[in-house]
Order: C-alpha cells, then sequence, then structure tokens
C-alpha cells in the first residue's frame, strides 16, 4: 500500500484551493447540460460542440481528482506558531546577493507559489537548498540563469 504524502500548505493556500474545487463542481452540472445540448443536434462523430464538452468534462474531473487528492493530504501550517534558528517551511528568508541587495522569500507550498510576489515552492531549488540553513550561513544554488550565491541574513515565522 502506497503511503499518502502530506502536502504542507499555508490556510490561504487551502483556502483557495477548497474555493477552486467548489467551483469546479459547480461546473459538472453545466458541462452534463452542455454534452446532452449537443447530443441532441445528431450525428455525433462530426460535432464539434460535443467533442468540446466531453473535453472539458475530462479536463475538469482530472482538476478535481487533483484538488481533491491535494485537500485529503494537507497539511496547514501557520507560520506565526513556528520559531526556530533554521529556516523550515513558512519561513520567510532575507537574503543579501552578491551584490549585498537584500531579497525577501517565504517558503509555501506548490500551488501558493509565486515568485513575483516573494513566495517560493519548498520544492523549487533555492528553497531546497534554503531549509535547514541558519543565519549566517552561504548558499550556492543553480538556476537556470546560472549559479547564485546567496547570504542568510535573516529568519522570521510571521
Amino acid at each position: 500500500m502506497a503511503t499518502m504524502e502530506k502536502v504542507p500548505m499555508l490556510a490561504e493556500g487551502y483556502e483557495r484551493l477548497t474555493a477552486d474545487l467548489k467551483l469546479l463542481r459547480e461546473e459538472r452540472p453545466k458541462i452534463v447540460e452542455a454534452i446532452e445540448e449537443a447530443r441532441a443536434h445528431g450525428d455525433l462523430s462530426e460535432n464539434a460542440e460535443y467533442h468540446a464538452a466531453k473535453e472539458r468534462q475530462g479536463q475538469v474531473e482530472t482538476m478535481i481528482g487533483d484538488i481533491e487528492g491535494m485537500v485529503s493530504r494537507a497539511q496547514i501550517i501557520d507560520p506565526a506558531t513556528l520559531s526556530g534558528d533554521k529556516i523550515i517551511f513558512g519561513a520567510t528568508v532575507t537574503l543579501l546577493d552578491e551584490n549585498d541587495k537584500p531579497i525577501r522569500y517565504q517558503i509555501v507550498g506548490q500551488t501558493e507559489a509565486d515568485a513575483n510576489k516573494g513566495r517560493i515552492s519548498y520544492s523549487s531549488p533555492l528553497a531546497r537548498e534554503l531549509i535547514g540553513k541558519q543565519v549566517g550561513d552561504d548558499i550556492e544554488v543553480t538556476v537556470p540563469s546560472g549559479e547564485r550565491f546567496y547570504h542568510v541574513e535573516k529568519i522570521e515565522f510571521i
């Protein structure tokens, strides 16, 4: 029997997933209606509306299954309840790059990641390199644009 790995996420990520799931479930009857309407047009072999509706139905069912799996395995983590001197999931980290320019990232779940907002997935190369490090540590990480070097300046749990 396969073990079900927990999926760490923040509360807002969990709420977003459950809202997405609700919307997808609400779309189901509309898709069934579209399929029935397209069927009424006759020959299914050349019925574009029917094929499009069936394809959308498959996509929606796949997304529902994926989201239900994540929600059922969700491990909701509140960074405000965490503490310590090592970087872990939920930590907000201030790094100094090679030019001593500060950069802040929060380590979050895969569905919550948005590098433009300073949120990186715990499975990203940078986060994997950061986890377990402490203030004062230096890291080197390979990213698509090449090698990057960072100095851990501050760790916060906010």
